[in-house]
């Protein structure tokens, strides 16, 4: 097992599954230029671990993540207003792409209030397991401005361009079971086992067939807007390769015998 500290996002390699844990919680994980820093280095260095089969993205604390640390936000516009936005380009933009990047499976354990920015980077993984008391919301237009790390195409992507409207012109947060009702979140649980429930499940992504996982994620991603022909040949040209792989044949061997596979992710 590795691991690396820094003074607000650790992270540790176990068993195929990287661990990345927002860790201010005194502050509700708001995001401070620090904190963005740390981020984008474990994301990249996670995203370029050939030996990671699966992420698990966690929050110390009651919060997820509060968004931008206003604070320090204030003080920016204070400085130099001309820039204080400037950090959208310089430290949300590059972590929210490095996430989506990662090929193998990212999930995200969401307790209590995921908003703003925080809602953005839980909506760049896959899949989301929630705790009974977490909340979402967008938080921008509360505070005069519109929305930043791509949550205008992720958040009407999984609910739907009204409901996101909706969430981004009123500002209302929802809860838990609202967000999985509406196809947010995966799972709801308590919130005392939030953080157990998505490692399970992000070590039971790492024992599975992790060729045919980022064969998927990229499908998904690729063909949201593409033609139908396209979709269809790059479907193709997927099961092509991946029907040459040890795993699928294994898998099918598996199948014929009643065992079951052991998946070596190639």
């Amino acid at each position: 097992m590795t691991e690396t500290e820094t003074r607000s996002v650790t992270f540790s390699t176990h068993a195929g599954v990287a661990a990345i844990t927002l860790d201010r919680p005194e502050a509700s994980n708001a995001l401070n230029r620090v904190m963005k820093t740390e981020l984008l280095r474990a994301v990249s260095l996670v995203g370029s671990d050939s030996s990671v089969r699966a992420v698990l993205i966690r929050a110390a604390g009651k919060n997820f993540c509060v968004g931008q640390d206003l604070a320090e936000h204030v003080e920016a516009l204070q400085a130099d207003p001309a820039h204080a936005m400037d950090t959208v380009r310089q430290h949300y933009n590059p972590v929210i792409q490095a996430l989506s990047a990662i090929e193998v499976p990212v999930v995200v354990a969401v307790n209590g209030a995921c908003v703003g920015a925080g809602l953005g980077l839980a909506l760049s993984a896959d899949i989301r397991i929630a705790g009974a008391r977490a909340n979402f919301g967008t938080a921008f237009t509360g505070i005069g401005l519109a929305a930043d790390s791509a949550l205008s195409a992720s958040l009407p992507r999984l609910v739907g361009a009204s409901r996101a409207t909706a969430m981004f012109l009123l500002g209302d947060t929802i809860n838990a079971a609202t967000a999985q009702a509406w196809g947010l979140v995966h799972q709801v649980v308590d919130d005392d086992t939030v953080a157990d429930v998505a490692n399970d499940l992000a070590c039971r992504l790492a024992d599975g067939p992790t060729a045919a996982f980022c064969s998927v994620k990229a499908l998904i991603r690729d063909n949201a807007v593409a033609p139908l022909p396209d979709i269809l040949e790059r479907e193709a040209a997927a099961q092509q390769h991946l029907g040459a792989s040890s795993d699928h044949g294994a898998a099918v061997e598996a199948f014929l015998a009643k065992t079951k596979p052991v998946f070596v992710g190639s």
